[in-house]
């Protein structure tokens, strides 16, 4: 048998404690693990030691940024992105170390496999979600829109069938409040690229994306939590572009009031 090409591995994490050791043992077969934390206030470094000596403490600038910072630290020629939540599946693994013998790509995009509510979400909206989580290392780069940070690849890509596991949420109230939290960075960002809300934003885009999660990803054979799935979904949505809409029309106050300030300066004068 071949021997496969050498593979980092790279999370970045912030107070993981509950889950970050199943995350570390499902890719401790990795050559290098590169841990970048936030400054931890529990004992998610302290774990992370149990499998590494490579871990870095930063403060939190963005996923793009700190996924590029972990980036730069790897040193083998292929990486592996794995989040805090996720693990990569006994399949996964195989299928990786046989592609790493003979790589026929560039990058590869694996499904990710949500469980929540007490089941793994084959049907509802997320899955197979396929994202470019392992890659030669010199062929990307991080980009995208926090908080949907992607890899974007300069080469061919492939896809790989094991699924990588998603813990995303511990319960229906975590699940909201990254809802909040998440909308408001993405609405941020959208104002940082002088980007406006519209009606459409606010009913259409939402409408679509419980059409899309209920009825075409077939949300409702999952009962109920096809239901609240698909309806919190098409929330983050409004929510986003809502968020937006309030952060433009105060920015355009805050110019009103300014030139209006401006002018009146300018006539006493």
């Amino acid at each position: 048998m071949s021997t496969r090409e050498p593979l980092s591995c790279t999370i970045i994490c912030y107070d993981e404690e509950e889950g970050i050791r199943a995350a570390l043992e499902s890719v401790k077969w990795c050559d290098e693990i590169v841990v970048v934390d936030s400054f931890s206030t529990d004992r998610t470094v302290e774990i992370c030691r149990e499998y590494t000596d490579r871990i870095y403490q930063r403060p939190w600038p963005g996923f793009v940024e700190q996924k590029a910072f972990a980036l730069e630290q790897t040193r083998c020629p292929w990486v592996l992105n794995l989040d805090a939540d996720e693990r990569v599946s006994p399949e996964l693994r195989r299928e990786i170390e046989d592609v790493l013998r003979r790589p026929d790509a560039d990058g590869y995009y694996v499904p990710r496999l949500v469980y929540y509510l007490g089941r793994w979400w084959r049907r509802g909206g997320w899955y197979p979600d396929y994202r470019l989580r392992l890659f030669r290392r010199e062929r990307v780069v991080w980009g995208g829109i926090d908080p949907h940070e992607k890899v974007i690849l300069h080469g061919r890509s492939r896809r790989l069938r094991g699924p990588l596991l998603h813990y995303t949420y511990r319960d229906i109230a975590d699940h909201l409040a990254t809802i909040n939290g998440f909308s408001g960075v993405a609405a941020r960002e959208l104002l940082l690229r002088g980007r406006e809300a519209w009606w459409s934003d606010l009913v259409v885009r939402p409408l679509w994306r419980l059409f899309r999660f209920y009825v075409l990803r077939y949300g409702f054979t999952q009962g109920l939590a096809g239901l609240f799935v698909a309806q919190s979904a098409a929330f983050y949505v409004f929510a986003r572009y809502a968020k937006l809409w309030e952060a433009f029309d105060a920015e355009r106050r805050r110019r009103a009031r300014a030139e209006s300030a401006g002018v009146s300066a300018d006539a006493a004068g």
